[in-house]
């Protein structure tokens, strides 16, 4: 495929990066990379080895030194020039995002878009990394705080945003004076790889060091952990499940590192009585199957006024019928294939468990084969009349199966619904009534990190924080003030007079 070559991707690829050189080890194991689309072979990578990661951080501790001394916008820059090269890659880049991972290439291609968008950000940022300055009680004082950069910090990302996530840690992190080691889903390295060549060129074209952007696929057992462990890792930003962040959580926190948790959702949308059903029924079907239900922030659950519950249903069971699945790089199909056969497990498995709870499948939920589907990962999305509190509802499953519930009266019971899960990333609310979004947004509304009205649950922009609370982690990444995460706060006291007071008018004569 020519994507795969204007990208440098060879049909076996080293898979760790001390930025622009390749660590050549082919001992720990060759991953064989087959397409969700198809179930063709693209391309093998050889694991790196834990001597690969020594030789990674050496160089980034070597480069850090270099890099923090940058001005920030000489730092800015350097991203600057990486969005113009993304740019140039878009396509090649989002066509193998999409091959390899199983989305649509419009998706493909908007999670390309992202990073370009975050370079954007971060160029704008890189000149705004403000501190504030205080009133002293003493005289002849004054008072600030600053920012400094932590270090070395590392990037966890999971399968399905496989260059995304990446570039909202990598460039926030990257203009606030840190270096970064990306430790991607071994599901999708390719992306990954193709990432590294590109930044590499910009690194190479500008003179820079080794070590600033680093790169290596591994085991989560090994390298995962010497990663977690390691105290030269000042924060490491994890996105994937609950369990694996409550476990990165614990070992980074053991040795006082920062943390950044991206974890699980199962975010719902409220139809009140008052929604315009024209703008709220694509917002849940786009919430629901892009992606293949497999975004953190895709609609899981759907709360619906009992006075409209029926013609919801009757609307959504239309707008299902009429989805197209198939082979996501043609774009008349709406949704492409699971990541993968045991993803299809999961999708059944869950079915069969909500059916057991009392729920009712009244469309899709079967596993699709013949001509097209020849890779086995293709289902059929489904809807089920289900109750909140069925065990199989409280949790996350990375499948697109959409929950739907009614509510009786108050909007206060279907914030009720909404909020009674574990989980609290993303939440929407559609009505035309503005009490009602007032209240959904209010202390009393939403307890997830990430409240829309009259849009869907999924699709955030770059420019706000993105992130959630209570067991989705409430790491923030991406836009607002995000920055920060990724820096040491300093406060700082300087005394331009000739005498010594103390703070709260304490006395100390010598």
């Amino acid at each position: 495929m020519d994507f795969l070559k204007q990208l440098g991707i060879n049909k076996t690829n080293y898979g760790s990066s001390t930025g622009q050189k390749w660590n050549q080890t082919k001992t720990e194991g060759e991953l064989t990379i087959h397409s969700p689309v198809d179930g063709k072979f693209i391309a093998s990578v050889y694991q790196g080895s834990e001597k690969d990661y020594e030789n990674i951080m050496k160089s980034m501790e070597e480069a850090f030194l270099h890099w923090r001394e940058m001005p920030a916008p000489a730092r800015g820059e350097i991203v600057r020039q990486i969005g113009l090269k993304l740019r140039e890659y878009k396509e090649p880049l989002g066509k193998l995002v999409s091959y390899e991972m199983g989305k649509s290439l419009q998706e493909g291609l908007g999670e390309v878009q992202e990073m370009i968008d975050i370079c954007d950000f971060a160029v704008g940022q890189s000149r705004q990394l403000y501190g504030f300055t205080m009133q002293s009680e003493r005289p002849m004082h004054r008072m600030y705080d600053q920012y400094h950069p932590l270090g070395i910090v590392c990037t966890i990302s999971a399968f399905n945003f496989p260059v995304a996530v990446y570039a909202w840690n990598a460039m926030l992190a990257a203009v606030c004076g840190d270096v970064n080691i990306w430790k991607p889903s071994s599901k999708v390295p390719l992306s990954a790889i193709a990432t590294q060549n590109i930044i590499a060129k910009v690194l190479k074209e500008n003179n820079l060091p080794e070590g600033i952007f680093t790169l290596i696929v591994g085991k989560g057992s090994t390298l995962g952990e010497r990663i977690l462990n390691d105290k030269r890792v000042a924060m490491v930003s994890v996105t994937g499940s609950t369990r694996v962040g409550k476990h990165a959580a614990e070992v980074v926190s053991a040795r006082f590192g920062k943390t950044i948790l991206e974890l699980g959702g199962n975010n719902a949308i409220i139809i009140t009585k008052d929604a315009d059903l024209k703008i709220a029924i694509p917002a849940v079907v786009f919430g629901a199957v892009g992606t293949a239900g497999q975004r953190c922030t895709s609609t899981r659950r759907l709360i619906i006024h009992e006075s409209i519950y029926n013609k919801v249903k009757d609307t959504l069971l239309k707008a299902y019928k009429s989805l197209r699945i198939g082979n996501p790089l043609d774009q008349k199909n709406h949704m492409g294939p699971l990541i993968d056969k045991n993803a299809v497990n999961d999708f059944t498995n869950a079915l069969k468990r909500v059916k057991k709870e009392g729920g009712k499948i009244i469309f899709g939920g079967n596993v699709l084969s013949g001509k097209g589907y020849e890779s086995g990962c293709y289902i059929s999305p489904a809807i089920v009349e289900a109750q909140n509190h069925f065990e199989i509802v409280q949790e996350e499953t990375f499948a697109p199966i959409l929950y739907i519930m009614k509510y009786k009266k108050s909007i206060d019971e279907a914030i009720a619904l909404q909020n009674g899960v574990v989980q609290g990333l993303s939440s929407s609310i559609f009505t035309n009534n503005i009490l009602e979004a007032e209240r959904f947004l209010s202390c009393a509304g939403s307890d997830c990190g990430i409240a829309n009205v009259n849009i869907g649950t999924s699709g955030a922009e770059i420019g706000g924080a993105f992130g959630g609370e209570k067991e989705t982690g409430g790491g923030r990444e991406s836009g607002s003030d995000s920055w920060k995460a990724y820096m040491r706060r300093q406060t700082n006291t300087i005394n331009f007079g000739s005498k010594l007071p103390l703070a709260q008018g304490i006395k100390f004569d010598i």
